[in-house]
């Protein structure tokens, strides 16, 4: 690996996004972590410089200030080799469905910020001719279910996005995978009861995108399983469907 090459992750301080800083960063990748939370950012940062002997820099940023994207994005000195985003909202659907202010601020974390930031990053990879972009998507935005249509909807349009970028971007060289991990044990899902085999660690999850990238996979279901349940999913019919409780 190239020790001088830099990997931006956007969301640093979730649990998947530290594993993630933890793989490359032990594969000799130099970091830059961004959150807006960046105490916590500059924690990890420590931990990974002596860990591992690399370069880290703590930057702060917000997704949802999109006027200052382009600013964040040029004050890199040295322009990342590829970027992860790992931040977003999961948010509770029966109060969204009440609270439009909810539901736009998940819609907005989920969707409209990503497409904010990646817009500026993907032009400059285009330059460039080279890079790579990962982004943590989810399974539910496969198709729309009563338990979190508001932020199902808004991770199937990132889906729909990272896909016209994927194809986009491919004539120059420049590699998009989106990643729908399911379900995760971290500490966004940790009052849920979720069902082991169906659920990953963010150790799984990092590895796995860490050995997908490699591969220059363009879709990663953490957990295979997903696949094929989504896949029934999509295809039951609406008169069944509606009688569910998905």
């Amino acid at each position: 690996m190239n020790n001088s090459a830099w990997i931006l992750i956007l969301g640093s301080n979730s649990d998947i996004a530290i594993s993630v800083a933890k793989k490359y960063a032990s594969n000799g990748f130099n970091l830059y972590l961004a959150a807006r939370n960046i105490e916590n950012t500059r924690k990890t940062a420590s931990d990974l410089i002596i860990r591992y002997d690399i370069e880290v820099i703590s930057l702060y940023f917000e997704a949802n200030d999109y006027k200052s994207h382009v600013i964040f994005y040029d004050s890199l000195k040295i322009k990342p080799l590829g970027v992860v985003v790992s931040f977003g909202m999961l948010g509770d659907q029966k109060r969204a469905q009440d609270n439009f202010s909810l539901a736009q601020e998940i819609i907005n974390t989920n969707y409209l910020a990503i497409v904010s930031i990646l817009e500026i990053i993907a032009s400059n990879f285009e330059d460039l001719k080279k890079g790579f972009i990962i982004v943590i998507s989810s399974v539910a935005g496969d198709r729309g279910r009563a338990s979190n249509y508001i932020y199902g909807s808004s991770k199937a349009g990132l889906s729909a996005y990272l896909s016209g970028l994927t194809h986009r971007l491919h004539r120059s060289n420049v590699d998009v995978m989106t990643v729908k991990p399911g379900f995760v044990k971290t500490k966004m899902t940790e009052e849920m009861d979720l069902p082991n085999f169906l659920t990953a660690t963010p150790e799984e999850v990092s590895h796995l995108i860490f050995n997908s990238w490699k591969r220059k996979k363009n879709t990663l279901y953490v957990k295979p399983i997903w696949k094929y349940i989504m896949f029934v999913i999509k295809n039951i019919p609406n008169k069944i469907f509606y009688k569910t409780k998905l």
